[in-house]
């Protein structure tokens, strides 16, 4: 089955737990677009997937609810298709699992787990939060959201398909490491063309550096591409590597749910670059506003 076999199209919930309709998309067929010829030695990163809607029943029939954070790395030859996942854990909200919620939740992430990494082959990391965390931690919290700042207003904004000619646009000499972030991020389904919205946040550190209203103007370039949510993340990533052959790069989308599920996928080119609490399933990280 490839992507487009459930995408667009009317597909019923299955009744009863169905790991088949799981459908895995090669990554390498977006990547060759943009000369990511050889991406373990351009950059490193991890897709997390938040499934808000995740669930299963004890033996005795009890339901039980949560959240599932679900991450595996950006090296996979291949990555889920999101309506497919949404799918099979609905398939599994009927389904019986251990005989207390403590006991289901380690079948049911370890069930999740398994079928995840075979699909994917490779490891799949699976925890399941029963309730909120005492504090969720935030990976972006200083970094600067440009459309906040004051120049933003009196912009003209009129490109909306991605131009890469705005990420050296007005560039400067600096020492500086930039941090900046936009909720301005989107996108649409590669498949459906259905819009997908986020935010997107960037660390770079290099000789130039791009102005930070052309890069604002870039992010909203990409707002008419049709792509999915890791796919989008390593364009913008290869664009800033090529313009700029920086010391530290990383690039981190998160996108907001649709069907109970956002996928937040972050690229760096070194391992210290990447966020703390984002790749880690065993973090519930704080929700961005419209998550």
């Amino acid at each position: 089955m490839d992507e487009a076999a459930l995408l667009g199209k009317t597909v019923a919930y299955p009744k009863s737990y169905a790991p088949e309709i799981l459908v895995k998309v090669p990554r390498r067929l977006n990547r060759e677009i943009y000369g990511i010829d050889a991406p373990d030695t351009l950059f490193c990163g991890y897709d997390s997937w938040h499934a808000y809607e995740a669930g299963f029943i004890t033996a005795k029939g009890l339901p039980v609810c949560g959240v599932v954070k679900i991450v595996y790395p950006a090296s996979s030859e291949y990555l889920v298709e999101s309506k497919s996942l949404k799918l099979y854990l609905g398939s599994m909200n009927m389904t019986s699992f251990g005989d207390t919620p403590g006991e289901g939740i380690s079948l049911f992430t370890e069930r999740i787990r398994q079928d995840l990494s075979q699909l994917l082959e490779t490891p799949a990391e699976v925890c399941f939060y029963h309730e909120p965390p005492a504090t969720c931690d935030f990976d972006f919290s200083e970094y600067e959201i440009l459309e906040n700042r004051p120049e933003t207003t009196q912009a003209h904004f009129s490109v909306y398909q991605e131009c890469p000619a705005y990420l050296t646009e007005n560039s400067r000499e600096s020492n500086e490491e930039l941090k900046v972030g936009s909720h301005l991020l989107k996108s649409n389904c590669k498949i459906t063309t259905q819009p997908d919205w986020g935010s997107i946040y960037i660390r770079m550190k290099a000789q130039r550096l791009p102005d930070k209203l052309s890069l604002l103007k870039y992010i909203v370039s990409v707002r008419n591409e049709n792509h999915f949510h890791e796919e989008i993340c390593e364009m913008v990533f290869k664009r800033l590597s090529d313009a700029y052959q920086p010391e530290i790069l990383s690039v981190a989308c998160l996108y907001t749910r649709r069907g109970g599920i956002d996928i937040c996928p972050v690229r760096a080119n070194h391992p210290r670059y990447l966020p703390t609490s984002l790749p880690r399933a065993d973090i519930l990280t704080a929700r961005t506003f419209r998550q």
